[in-house]
């Protein structure tokens, strides 16, 4: 399978915005996006450039895609998923990438990143309705209940990271139970309720080319 190997932090200092890919390194003093704050890179010091309509465009995308952990040719899917299926391409797209596996496994709070939580998928820790599911793509639908397997729930990642979850500060479209180590997305989440900074209308604007 393959995944991106080189350091995440340069990522959010090349689209010049915190994209929350380290964890509680990204909300500490340690984070290189405040330390540093400029692109990486031999030009990374000098003054950014105005870019084009296409660069804002791609930009944008690049934004999108790397936030959920996923590399190109994944992403041109479910574009063209979103672009079939009815309603705004732009916001299906985000419904779809909020619905893989990983991505509600970090919603849930039982790990610090969306890339610990593709991990933890991947080595079998997490089980959908009662089946363990190995794939961080898999699409979880309303009413799929999303729960650590029980000889994985000693594992002090999931306790640590449900920590720092408070009280009342679920996504209104997931319910937590801590106890058991389980959760359930309970419907397809509105866009406005999606803590994701994106103008999704200039990655359709993009790809409409």
């Amino acid at each position: 399978m393959a995944r991106y190997t080189d350091a995440n932090c340069k990522l959010c200092r090349r689209e010049n915005q915190k994209l929350f890919l380290k964890g509680a390194k990204c909300f500490s003093t340690k984070c290189p996006f405040e330390k540093k704050g400029f692109a990486p890179g031999q030009h990374g010091r000098s003054k950014r450039f105005k870019q084009s309509e296409y660069g804002v465009q791609l930009r944008e995308k690049q934004k999108l895609r790397r936030i959920y952990g996923i590399l190109e040719r994944q992403f041109q899917r479910y574009f063209e998923i979103a672009a079939r299926r009815k309603g705004i391409t732009g916001e299906t797209l985000i419904y779809l990438l909020e619905q893989r596996l990983d991505n509600i496994v970090f919603r849930l709070g039982f790990a610090p990143s969306r890339k610990a939580a593709r991990q933890l998928v991947r080595h079998r820790h997490i089980m959908v309705n009662g089946i363990t599911v190995d794939i961080p793509s898999f699409q979880v639908n309303p009413g799929d209940e999303v729960e650590v397997r029980e000889k994985s729930k000693k594992m002090d990642i999931f306790h640590s990271s449900l920590r720092r979850v408070k009280e009342g500060r679920m996504l209104p479209w997931l319910n937590l139970n801590k106890a058991n180590l389980s959760g359930t997305l309970v419907e397809i989440p509105n866009r406005a309720d999606i803590p994701v900074t994106i103008n999704e209308s200039l990655i359709v604007e993009l790809y409409s080319k």
